[in-house]
């Protein structure tokens, strides 16, 4: 699963830093990608520079495109099925800046 996980990351990073025009879409990083065993659903996790409303505007955009995100993927990857989407904010960038303000303090 971790090479499933870790392709279906490349390619969602690729096509969202190349491939989109959307306004709601800010400067992301897919930090991972967690596949269910049977490959229908996957979670991908994502890292938002921004504030509050930055982070929601985006992962809206990033759900409103799913689909393509999907057809990227079984373009660009041999799977038996194509998963099922779902965008995260993933909050451990901010843990761990907290952390290192923490020690620096």
């Amino acid at each position: 699963m971790r090479r499933v996980n870790e392709s279906v990351r490349e390619v969602l990073s690729t096509r969202i830093t190349e491939g989109f025009n959307d306004p709601r879409i800010g400067f992301v990083t897919v930090t991972s990608v967690d596949t269910s065993p049977d490959l229908r659903h996957a979670r991908v996790y994502v890292s938002v520079l921004g504030n509050d409303e930055e982070r929601e505007r985006t992962l809206a955009g990033l759900s409103a495109a799913h689909g393509l995100l999907q057809q990227a993927i079984a373009r660009e990857m041999r799977m038996k099925r194509t998963p099922t989407l779902e965008f995260v904010y993933d909050h451990t960038v901010d843990r761990g800046m907290r952390i290192s303000k923490l020690l620096d303090d």
